[in-house]
């Protein structure tokens, strides 16, 4: 019988079985130990120092950069480690621009509720936040100096993931900050306005753009007529914000929300998901007979398409010259609509669907086949608005 490693945390045994890091360990006993830098998916950066731990010895270690070993003993809850966790977060928020009643992160931002949670209501220094602009120069990412914390889980998600290198650190020190290079606008960089950087930011320096106020104008606006059309897996992410469970079926709900919010028309973007599939084959089909070089790459996705025109257009070629499913029902409607004044919005569960939009291709007799795209938090919020 193989013998098992165990290691004490907090008096408790606990069994090793291939853990990379002690924070590995200790969540896996049920601690929620605080993180802001730490990413399973990423490399280990070990800069917040949030997630320490005192072991036997008195000595303190991270737990995201600690190797777990049989025999170890450490401890995650003393007045020690209560002390320095609350140091940490009032040196943080003194260098962050706490605004947090009209933040889009608030109430999903890290910062926020370790900040609650370890009840930090004063903050002994002076509040010295990074002064730089707001940089909302693409059409799907907003990132804010001002509110970064310096976890670099931006940059490497950007870098180790993604494979974009669009951010990294600048400077060094008191002085550090994350820059696009040069200080350059991120649409002035090679940003596949993924999202993913948005996604793992703790609090809100790096967003999603907000423009539900633009659906909102369309919608008051009496001589418009606003269609939607609402992407296959908006539906499954919208019930998980509303807290239903994953098999029951909410597309219903959806186009009842939109018809009260006041849309004239919606649509399911899966009609022309089926489009694209037939025209990619025959597309597809064509190059087989006439000997073109494959294979042929789908079209569907921007983000993507940006990638090989910035890193790899010798495959543009080999990219079907098909629309998305978005922009085909975008066509479609303002094929049908003639008649009316059409404000055409897409419901998307990606962010690069901005990037999209806002495309020059997207322009068709001076009209764009998609005035506006939201995601899936966007409806959400309005919604709830």
């Amino acid at each position: 019988m193989e013998n098992k490693e165990y290691m004490l945390i907090d008096g408790n045994p606990v069994e090793i079985n291939g853990e990379k890091n002690l924070l590995e360990v200790i969540r896996k006993a049920g601690i929620e130990l605080p993180t802001f830098c730490y990413h399973s998916e990423l490399s280990v950066y070990g800069a917040c120092r949030m997630c320490m731990v005192e072991n036997s010895h008195g000595g303190m270690e991270a737990a995201c950069s600690t190797v777990p070993k049989a025999g170890m003993e450490i401890y995650t809850n003393t007045e020690r480690l209560h002390k320095h966790r609350k140091m940490i977060l009032e040196l943080l928020l003194a260098g962050h621009r706490a605004e947090c009643t009209t933040c889009e992160k608030s109430g999903k931002c890290k910062l926020q509720t370790y900040a609650r949670r370890y009840n930090v209501t004063n903050i002994r220094f002076a509040n010295e936040y990074c002064k730089l602009p707001i940089d909302d120069s693409s059409p799907a990412i907003v990132r804010d100096p001002s509110k970064c914390i310096l976890c670099g889980k931006c940059v490497r998600m950007c870098s180790e993931i993604q494979n974009i290198h669009a951010v990294d650190f600048a400077e060094r020190g008191i002085e550090t900050y994350i820059s696009c290079g040069f200080d350059n606008k991120l649409a002035d960089t090679k940003c596949v306005s993924c999202g993913q950087c948005a996604a793992v930011s703790p609090p809100g320096a790096i967003v999603v753009k907000n423009e539900v106020s633009k659906l909102w104008t369309a919608i008051y606006d009496s001589t418009k007529k606003v269609a939607v059309q609402v992407a296959p897996a908006v539906r499954v992410g919208i019930g998980e914000e509303f807290g239903l469970p994953a098999s029951q079926p909410v597309m219903g709900k959806i186009v009842t929300a939109l018809k009260m919010l006041g849309a004239d028309y919606v649509f399911d973007t899966s009609l022309t998901a089926d489009l694209t599939i037939m025209e990619e084959s025959a597309e597809f089909m064509n190059k087989l007979k006439t000997g073109a070089k494959l294979p042929m790459f789908t079209s569907c996705c921007p983000g993507w398409i940006k990638h090989v025109e910035n890193m790899h257009p010798h495959l543009m070629p080999q990219v079907s010259t098909c629309g998305s499913p978005m922009e085909m029902f975008g066509a479609i409607l303002r094929q049908h609509y003639t008649d009316d004044e059409l404000y055409s919005v897409a419901i998307m569960p990606c962010t690069a669907k901005k990037a999209e939009a806002a495309r020059p291709e997207l322009v068709k007799d001076g009209e764009r086949l998609i005035d506006l795209v939201l995601t899936t938090q966007e409806l959400a919020k309005m919604i709830k608005e």
